[in-house]
């Protein structure tokens, strides 16, 4: 658990034990400080509102994984998995990781009308969480960010994206996202189910960062200023 951590030292944890530990992680993370993280070809003028950005304040990321362009902020539930290929029994491509990962919720949480659909989760056909993938050649990683809930203030900060999935059908964000406190008690009894169902399937142990020792590697994730 990361509870609180801001997401660029997230995301900069997450890079380093991609590419330089060999065993499997599963990193939570509630609470975060309000941020603009895109993937790591994003360009912030054709994906943000950046003049509105400029007047929040808020951090602009650049993440070293694909996506889309997402915000964070303190209602955001950050789960990702750290995984390697041989210790998942599917095929290490997009697709099978999204399948894998939507029933291992579906499974967790039991909420009714959770689905994949594309490259999103969603409830029915409104959009509660989304995804990003980094594929190694030993490993991957898989990271989502579910809305617990959302600021609309924040939210119009993103623009309407050029590539969009086809079931948004140009709905605006309001009409086209929905949050999982509408459908589920309290985020609390969603980790702690998303823990029980990985430990019928691994053996799990607390890992502590603050004694971690980051080895060297290449380093992608960056933070992004805005002229």
């Amino acid at each position: 658990m990361l509870k609180g951590a801001p997401i660029f030292e997230q995301l900069q944890l997450e890079e380093a034990l991609l590419r330089t530990e060999s065993i499997n992680f599963c990193i939570i993370n509630q609470g975060a400080p309000p941020a603009v993280v895109m993937g790591i070809s994003g360009k912030p003028e054709e994906l943000l509102h950046t003049k509105r950005v400029k007047k929040t304040n808020i951090p602009v990321i650049k993440r070293f994984s694909g996506g889309g362009t997402v915000i964070i902020d303190h209602d955001t539930l950050l789960i990702t998995f750290i995984m390697g290929k041989k210790d998942v029994p599917i095929h290490a491509f997009p697709e099978p990781i999204l399948q894998w990962s939507a029933k291992l919720y579906q499974e967790s949480w039991k909420i009714p009308y959770f689905q994949l659909i594309e490259n999103d989760y969603c409830i029915g056909h409104q959009k509660c969480g989304g995804n990003a993938q980094y594929i190694q050649k030993d490993r991957w990683l898989h990271h989502t960010s579910f809305l617990w809930d959302y600021s609309d203030t924040y939210m119009n900060l993103l623009k309407m994206p050029e590539k969009k999935p086809k079931y948004r059908e140009n709905r605006s964000h309001v009409e086209f996202l929905t949050r999982l406190k509408d459908h589920a008690p309290n985020y609390h009894d969603l980790i702690e189910s998303l823990v029980q169902q990985l430990s019928k399937r691994a053996n799990i142990v607390n890992f502590n960062f603050k004694t971690w020792e980051e080895k060297p590697h290449r380093k992608s994730t960056e933070k992004i200023i805005l002229y």
